[in-house]
């Protein structure tokens, strides 16, 4: 390897003097080295020859300060060093603080990759939250319409039923008198054998009543009570399991607990208003629509009430009117909900197509299923740990907590199905849907039990009576009224 001699080096030392003004100094030293008597052109050597070789020489170390045994190639930025790092310290310690200085970069460097990150991942939920808001505007927009469509059809059914009455009315006054007595009541029954479903050692043959004549009830004033106090439509209502606790959910984003006292009638309520819990579930004005109270359903002790509302949230409550819990997990309006017997689960269903099992002490989700490819309208409990749910898909799946699939499938109706009810049994359940049909279920076969089709329109609703095996009137006869 080429090395600078004691000449060179103070001829450089010597030029840089002279160049840059200090004549005393470079006449000194000229003096003591003798540099006139060097050997050295001074024509070939240029200017600033001392700066440029000291600037080669700290790259050199800096260079190999970057090169390790085990790289391949120099980091190509080789800021991590200054001049007084090269002069002051060997190539070991410069290794040690690149090193150090290295991992602080990438440090710093993933920090603003992070950073970077967050903001993407920030901006997409915002993204999300935008399409979220969208959709729900929409179907507000939709719900308000359905609700629009509902109201104006109830409206012509009571025009309907109102001529209907002055027409009885008419017929009734060319009647003599003995015929105005009381009219019996004639029910024409009749039992319908499924046999066609090739069921065997099924369930027993149902009886369909279907009354013969359509009688008119009048109800005296004196015996109706009018609870008012919603600003906007009820949604949905249900006595408490103690009786005198009524509760009432509604589009003001309100849902209300009426104490009813025994023998209430309409005399007693014009002296002042119920005693009247109100449950708000929006801060402010009560008319969002987004706070809608679409369900309600108490526990089996009537000690807490839960709600599920438009902006997809499950709500319990105490007697008292405190709100003990919030449940937040669905993407959508919650339209259904329920508790299982034991009172531990709560079971939601919602327009996100998800059904979740909540577990009521941790107030936390326990399990989603996600089998449904349509809204969920309808859920209902088999036992305390298996459930019933129905779907805008037309489809109907029995569930049971720990399964990751449904543990049996209905299919067989034509359009959307708006409510399933266990019997007390929980070994039939009926079904409804706007195939203007209603359906009976059994665990032991795919098909329908039975496929019941009196109705003219879309049903809504139907309802077990509290009797038959599992009731408590088992030895009373099982009825469905839909």
């Amino acid at each position: 390897m080429t090395s600078i001699t004691s000449v060179e080096l103070n001829y450089l030392v010597f030029r840089y003097l002279q160049e840059s003004g200090f004549t005393h100094s470079a006449f000194a030293l000229g003096y003591e080295a003798g540099i006139n008597k060097c050997t050295i052109d001074g024509n070939m050597v240029p200017p600033a020859a001392l700066i440029s070789f000291v600037q080669k020489g700290l790259q050199y170390l800096e260079m190999e300060a970057n090169l390790s045994n085990s790289d391949a190639d120099a980091d190509e930025d080789f800021s991590l060093l200054q001049p007084l790092d090269l002069i002051t310290k060997d190539v070991r310690e410069l290794r040690q603080m690149i090193k150090e200085r290295k991992k602080s970069l990438q440090k710093e460097r993933d920090k603003e990759k992070e950073k970077e990150r967050e903001t993407e991942r920030e901006k997409e939920k915002e993204k999300e939250k935008e399409k979220e808001r969208e959709k729900d505007k929409e179907t507000e927009k939709e719900h308000e319409r359905e609700r629009a469509r509902i109201r104006e059809k109830e409206r012509q059914e009571r025009e309907k039923e109102v001529e209907k009455d002055r027409e009885r009315d008419r017929e009734k006054q060319h009647e003599d008198n003995a015929d105005r007595g009381a009219i019996p009541d004639r029910e024409e029954k009749t039992v319908v054998k499924h046999e066609e479903n090739g069921i065997s050692g099924g369930a027993e043959p149902m009886d369909i009543s279907v009354p013969s004549t359509s009688q008119a009830c009048e109800i005296s004033s004196s015996n109706v009570m009018i609870l008012e106090g919603h600003a906007s439509e009820v949604c949905a209502c249900a006595w408490s399991p103690t009786g005198s606790l009524l509760a009432s959910g509604s589009g003001d984003s309100t849902a209300r607990i009426w104490t009813i006292a025994e023998g209430t009638a309409r005399s007693s309520m014009q002296n002042g208003p119920a005693n009247v819990l109100v449950l708000k579930h929006v801060k402010g004005r009560t008319n969002e629509k987004s706070k809608d109270v679409t369900t309600l359903d108490w526990n089996g002790e009537g000690t807490l009430l839960a709600t599920g509302s438009y902006d997809g949230q499950a709500r319990i409550w105490s007697t008292n009117g405190e709100l003990k819990s919030t449940l937040s997990k669905h993407k959508g309006p919650i339209f259904s909900l329920k508790w299982n017997k034991k009172g531990d689960f709560l079971l939601t269903g919602s327009c996100d197509k998800t059904a979740i099992v909540w577990d009521v002490k941790a107030e936390e989700w326990r399990q989603q299923f996600e089998f449904h490819t349509g809204p969920i309208l309808d859920v209902d409990w088999r036992n305390n740990v298996s459930f019933a749910t129905s779907s805008t898909d037309n489809m109907i799946y029995v569930c049971k907590v720990g399964e990751t699939r449904p543990i049996k499938t209905f299919a067989g109706h034509q359009g959307e199905v708006n409510c399933v009810k266990w019997d007390p049994a929980g070994q039939l359940l009926a079904s409804c849907s706007d195939d203007i049909s209603a359906k009976i279920w059994s665990m032991k076969q795919e098909k329908y039990v039975y496929d019941l089709r009196e109705h003219t329109k879309e049903i809504y609703t139907l309802r077990w009576s509290p009797t038959g095996p599992g009731s408590s009137n088992p030895n009373e006869q099982l009825v469905l009224a839909r």
